[in-house]
Order: structure tokens, then C-alpha cells, then sequence
């Protein structure tokens, strides 16, 4: 295998955003617009990941699967809607977890944090 290769790495938070290690890259705590609605905050996060895919040349259609982690699990349909129209049809595979983040913004911030894995034969 290759070398480990990391992207957007966080010393505060001593985390990675990504990870290359092979064909594969690992997606870690993509988020956006905390605070705001559930559909805006899952925009937001599909927004990190693609960000963080772009700086290895890759797409959303890479995405091979995903980790939907919510605050209240009730939001699926949202999640799936918001999907459709930004996956075009090429959905990974995804389980979807209930979770109570451990957030500054307590019960009206985080609702939802989007951890995946990429493919790219490059």
C-alpha cells in the first residue's frame, strides 16, 4: 500500500478531515451551518464533504458510503430528499445513527455530522 496521506488536518480538535491511504479516502465530521435547520445543517455537510473531495480531484459520485449521524433520527426524509438532489443518482451505501452530540451549541446546534469513504482509482 502507499503512504497514509492526511487532508484537513484540525490540531484543536486533534482530528483529520480526510484521509488518503490506498484507493480509498476517510471522510471525517463534515459539518455546516450549525444552528441552523436540519435541511440547511445537511446542505451544509454535504458542502464540507464535497469541499474536502475537490482538493483530490474527486466528486460526490465517489462517495462509496456514508455515515449519517443525527440528533433526532426522525429527520431521514429530509436527509434522503436532500440526497437525491445532490448525489444526481450515484447514492452510496448509508446507515443513519442517532446520536446526542457533544457541541457547544447543545440541543440547537449540531443536528447532524456526515463521516464517509471515497473511492478513486487515480
Amino acid at each position: 500500500m502507499s503512504e497514509i496521506k492526511r487532508f484537513d488536518v484540525n490540531e484543536d480538535g486533534a482530528h483529520t478531515g480526510m484521509i488518503k491511504a490506498g484507493d480509498f479516502y476517510f471522510l471525517n465530521y463534515c459539518v455546516g451551518n450549525i444552528g441552523q435547520s436540519i435541511e440547511a445543517q445537511i446542505n451544509g455537510a454535504i458542502d464540507q464533504m464535497e469541499k474536502r473531495l475537490h482538493m483530490v480531484g474527486l466528486e460526490l459520485e465517489d462517495v462509496v458510503q456514508m455515515d449519517c449521524l443525527f440528533r433526532d433520527v426522525w429527520n431521514i426524509p429530509i436527509m434522503e430528499k436532500v440526497i437525491k438532489e445532490r448525489f444526481n443518482g450515484k447514492y452510496p451505501v448509508r446507515k443513519s445513527i442517532q446520536t446526542e452530540f457533544a457541541h457547544k451549541g447543545g440541543e440547537d446546534g449540531l443536528q447532524f455530522q456526515l463521516d464517509g469513504i471515497a473511492y478513486s482509482s487515480k
